[in-house]
């Protein structure tokens, strides 16, 4: 008698993933496919187990088979406790970014964010969050009709957040008015050869905002901010 066949397996295999992919559908989907690749196991071993008893000892069954079938079993089962044990983090990892985020709540942070405003003569904190080593990085503030009234060369900064104090003095030597400015940001690198055109570096615009509340974003975990949008947790570049 041969041993069981790789159609059998495999069909054994192809139920036990048509399972996995139904019961993902559901919110006990690591359950479910755990349970599956756990009876496929035990369905093989009844069936193998047949097979060594009533086999025809003239015509012993091919142990490499055997040995194959096996393998092919255990990686099924493996892969489920795999799964179920990445879910399990994630849901960990979720609920450690959720208690972070609280923590937050009431405080002011520099995040994302290109508006800020100007109150008695003082002006918000914004700041600029440079991708990499930059060679120079400008900040254009602009007012609500639009028209640029400063321009802040950085110079040369380091990759991270860079905090920015603005006194509130526009490019003529005056007072800036109190409103609602706009701030935008570029950076160059240095080029990747001598006489070439230097590199575009990303520069991020970031203001100070205050945190109201934590919100479960499909890309993780985000904070809604004062200013009325909402941010990830991992763009916060400062606490204060």
């Amino acid at each position: 008698m041969s041993v069981i066949s790789n159609a059998t397996t495999n069909n054994l295999v192809s139920n036990s993933s048509s399972s996995s992919s139904a019961g993902a559908a559901s919110s006990s989907s690591s359950s479910t496919t755990s349970s599956a690749a756990s009876s496929l196991q035990s369905t093989f071993l009844q069936l193998l187990v047949t097979q060594l008893q009533n086999q025809d000892p003239t015509s012993p069954m091919d142990s490499s088979q055997m040995t194959s079938q096996l393998a092919q079993i255990n990686t099924v089962s493996g892969i489920s406790q795999l799964n179920t044990t990445l879910q399990s983090v994630q849901t960990q990892l979720t609920a450690t970014q959720q208690l972070q985020a609280s923590s937050l709540i009431g405080k002011d942070v520099l995040a994302p964010g290109t508006t800020f405003a100007v109150s008695s003569g003082t002006a918000a904190g914004f700041g600029v969050e440079v991708g990499s080593a930059a060679t120079d990085v400008t900040v254009t503030i602009k007012n609500s009709a639009g028209t640029t009234v400063q321009t802040l060369d950085l110079g040369a900064q380091s990759a991270g957040a860079v905090p920015i104090s603005w006194n509130g003095e526009t490019s003529a030597g005056t007072q800036a008015p109190d409103g609602t400015y706009t701030i935008s940001a570029t950076a160059t690198g240095a080029p990747a050869t001598a006489g070439a055109v230097p590199t575009t570096v990303t520069a991020t615009p970031l203001t100070i905002s205050t945190v109201e509340g934590v919100v479960q974003q499909s890309s993780g975990v985000g904070v809604a901010l004062s200013t009325g949008s909402t941010v990830a947790l991992s763009t916060i570049a400062d606490i204060f």
